[in-house]
């Protein structure tokens, strides 16, 4: 589950919570709460099933459940009496609130395609990619140097290519300012005003270490 709200992006299969390229700290139970609220969005979950989820068959303080919601929605830039997330339902339970972004999942193929910004990963599909700072954008890239619509990127199989849509700031591969199509080779640095993503690509499973 790879979803997106606000400037935070949620990874569920990597467990990461991101604000823009940073990781975002929540603890396991943390991490756990806010998954089950999203997956049940729009719908209000329960005291009891929550409570049910987390500590299946233990007894615990009626605290724990106000402390760890209190712990998401800090994580989250969140405030309980002007929730914009995690809303509380008096007497019920908890909802999580926003307008939520399905990212698309990766499609299993011979080749993958991603690039990093910081500790986020995000895949590109087959197909164009536009690279922006607009919120629907295929890759959001949340920054100020960024243009709305500033690049885009095209996967033909094992190629990818990229191009700039008339951006203010330019778009640069390496060193090298990218005027029409340009291909992207395993590792390229793509700067984006001052934003640098790294683009990796190969047959096998590509982590964030192996671009250290």
């Amino acid at each position: 589950m790879r979803l997106r709200f606000g400037e935070l992006t949620f990874e569920g299969g990597r467990r990461l919570l991101l604000r823009g390229p940073d990781v975002v700290h929540v603890s396991p139970k943390g991490f756990q709460l806010l998954e089950l609220l999203l997956a049940r969005r729009p719908n209000a979950v329960s005291k009891a099933e929550i409570q049910e989820a987390l500590w299946p068959r233990t007894f615990v303080s009626e605290t724990n459940l106000p402390a760890l919601v209190n712990e998401v929605r800090n994580a989250l830039g969140d405030h309980a009496k002007e929730a914009e997330y995690v809303r509380t339902v008096h007497g019920f339970g908890y909802a999580f609130e926003a307008a939520v972004r399905e990212l698309p999942a990766e499609a299993a193929g011979e080749f993958r395609h991603v690039v990093l910004w910081g500790s986020q990963e995000i895949a590109l599909a087959e197909g164009s990619n536009v690279v922006g700072r607009e919120r629907i954008a295929d890759v959001w890239i949340g920054h100020p140097s960024v243009s709305r619509e500033h690049a885009r990127i095209t996967v033909e199989g094992p190629v990818a290519t990229i191009e700039d849509l008339g951006s203010r700031n330019g778009t640069l591969r390496g060193a090298e300012v990218v005027r029409g199509r340009v291909t992207l080779v395993d590792g390229d640095e793509i700067r984006l005003g001052s934003v640098v993503l790294v683009y990796r690509a190969g047959s096998t499973e590509i982590s964030t270490q192996s671009a250290i």
